[in-house]
């Protein structure tokens, strides 16, 4: 009976190290067509969606379509190893599109003096690996930013230009920051 009640005691604590690791937030690393760094863009799950805090240096001036791409890779020069806007439900281009939007749609971001500081949010996105809406799926997601602004309805993808900056969003990447977060104890 005593053998009982710790395996009921201790299974829960073995299925625990074997189920999923929930990501909730990451740091994407931007880089421009050269593979220098413009800055990260903080992506977080939140109740209404995916916030996404942007903080980059080194763009040239001027208005930036901004958009989730279908896989989590960005070979330079021209990222288009990143495939289409990420569109799992289908839809047409732009957010001012009236059968639109991609999931993967974000309002245009400005960078004045090469800096942009903004603060977005994709309410159709989530952090969640098993939706099929979720930036961690099988190949990632990735960020990428483009020469122009996106006006918003144009198919495929807005008008915007030649894609110049990119940041790959995956489970691989999401375990790297992990491991780099844990720091080992100093020694005495």
């Amino acid at each position: 009976m005593k053998r009982k009640m710790a395996l009921l005691f201790v299974l829960p604590f073995i299925l625990s190290g074997c189920m999923e690791k929930t990501i909730t937030k990451m740091d994407v690393e931007m880089f421009n067509q050269s593979g220098d760094s413009l800055g990260t863009i903080k992506v977080s799950e939140q109740s209404e969606g995916v916030k996404l805090e942007v903080l980059l240096e080194g763009l040239p001036p001027g208005e930036h379509g901004l958009h989730i791409h279908e896989t989590g890779k960005c070979d330079a020069p021209d990222f288009k190893s990143a495939g289409n806007h990420f569109n799992p439900d289908d839809k047409q281009h732009g957010l001012l599109h009236p059968e639109g939007a991609h999931a993967g749609d974000l309002p245009n971001i400005i960078s004045e003096d090469g800096r942009v500081d903004a603060e977005l949010m994709a309410p159709q996105l989530t952090l969640k690996s098993e939706q099929k809406n979720s930036l961690l799926g099988k190949e990632g997601t990735a960020i990428v930013i483009t020469e122009g602004k996106d006006d918003g309805m144009t198919q495929p993808a807005g008008e915007s230009g030649q894609r110049i900056a990119c940041g790959e969003i995956t489970e691989k990447e999401a375990d790297r920051q992990d491991k780099k977060e844990v720091k080992p104890e100093e020694e005495e």
